[in-house]
This record gives structure tokens, sequence and C-alpha cells, in this order.
């Protein structure tokens, strides 16, 4: 059994009342499809729950399949030999991970953690993959989060080659305050750590919180419990222009 299944405080809650077709039609990848494969996803697709701080999978456990947030956030992340942590991307409710080890299935490529407590409904490969094979549209849907994922880590590797610190932390906490926001705002309040910011963008999280403490009294920002919040988002933009080499 791999180390992903070993867990570590998590709890199945199958049995509560969770409507999970329900579930399906409110969600964005889902909720177009026609309503008998939202049935047939609802019949096999189970509900389960992990404590903060859990771990949901590491990198190369067997995948398994898809798995939609219900209630919380959940960390991707990249350990490193020394110990340390990259931050790829922090998934919140509507949203979906482990879909290339759905495709592949192949072991998984990071670790997921649960951030807050967190609800997902997990989706078997064995079963998914059937239904992707004779729905058309939900296969392209699935390659146009795959494609989105894909710039946004070629965006990180450009960020990391050609911006300097200020500006890569500046563009995370743009980037999550429009990922957080609702409506198509932005959030006002980056609800994240410190210390996770610092892993996002290569910083130790000493350097992240001096940075910020900088840019609270030049009134940009404002540093509040379990998060950001930006003051000034003009200001943090201007940070991102890239690093100008010389000719």
């Amino acid at each position: 059994m791999s180390r992903g299944h070993l867990i570590r405080a998590r709890k199945r809650v199958d049995g509560q009342a969770v409507d999970k077709r329900a579930v399906f039609v409110r969600h964005p990848l889902f909720g177009n499809l026609p309503p008998e494969d939202i049935e047939s996803i609802a019949s096999y697709a189970r509900v389960e729950r992990f404590r903060k701080g859990a771990t949901i999978f590491h990198k190369g456990d067997l995948g398994a399949g898809l798995m939609a947030v219900l209630l919380g956030e959940v960390k991707i992340s990249v350990p490193s030999s020394e110990g340390k942590e990259a931050v790829l991307n922090i998934i919140r409710a509507g949203q979906v991970f482990g879909e290339i080890a759905l495709l592949d299935g192949q072991p998984r490529t990071a670790d997921a953690v649960a951030m807050s407590d967190c609800d997902l409904l997990v989706l078997d490969r064995r079963e998914f993959v059937p239904l992707l094979r004779s729905n058309p549209d939900l296969a392209l849907r699935i390659m146009e989060l795959l494609c989105a994922r894909l710039r946004r880590t070629s965006e990180q590797v450009e960020d990391v080659m050609f911006l300097h610190l200020e500006g890569r932390l500046a563009k995370a906490l743009l980037r999550l305050s429009r990922d957080q926001g609702q409506g198509g705002e932005s959030a006002r309040c980056v609800a994240i750590t410190q210390r996770e910011l610092g892993q996002m963008i290569g910083m130790s999280r000493e350097s992240t919180n001096k940075q910020l403490q900088d840019w609270q009294r030049n009134g940009w920002v404002k540093l509040v419990k379990g998060g950001v919040e930006i003051a000034d988002p003009t200001a943090l933009d201007a940070m991102t222009d890239p690093i100008e080499t010389a000719a």
C-alpha cells in the first residue's frame, strides 16, 4: 500500500447528506454534461474528508483519479531532497486537481496537503476514463484545464528566470487576489501564510516578511492574521516588470 493511502486523519463522509448530483450540476467542469452522464458520475463518486494538515497524496503515489474540492483549500507542492518545498498551486472550492494521473495512470507528480478542513469529491480513473472516451466535450474541457495548468507553470518558470524577488512576490499576491475573488472582482485580502508565499516564489519566510513589512510602511499592503491585505494593487503591479538586462 502506498504512503498516500496510510492516512492520516481522514474520514469518509459518504453517509452524510451530500447531494452529489447537485455538486456536479453546479461544477464548472461537469455542469454542461447531459443529465444521464451526471447521474452516472454521481453514482460512483465518493466524498472524503481530510483534516487540516493531512496529506491527501504524496509525489510518487499511484494516481487513482481526479479530485474536486467541495470545501476548503488544498496545497499542491513539490519537495526537494534538502527538505525544502516549492508551492505550485492552491486549489479552492469548485476547482479540481489530480487530472494528470487521471489521464495517464502514472504516479502523482506532486504532494497534495489540506490547508484547512477539506471535503473532496473523488472520481476513480477506472470509472471516469470510459466517460471521457464517450464524451468529447468533457475530454476537451480536461485538455483545456491541463493547458491552463501548463501555461501557469511556464509563467512561474519565466518569473524565476526574469523577475526579481520583489516582482515575484507582488505578482503572486495579485494572482492570488484574482483567484480568491468572486464575481470577477479581486479579493482585497489574500488568505495565505508568509511561509507559503515564500515557497511559491523561492523566497525564505524571513525575506518574505521583510519585504511585506517594507510594503506595509509604504501603505501598499497590510499584514493581517492569516493573510495579506492589498491596499494599493497599482503599486504592486508596477513591481512586476521583468528584470532589464544589458544588451
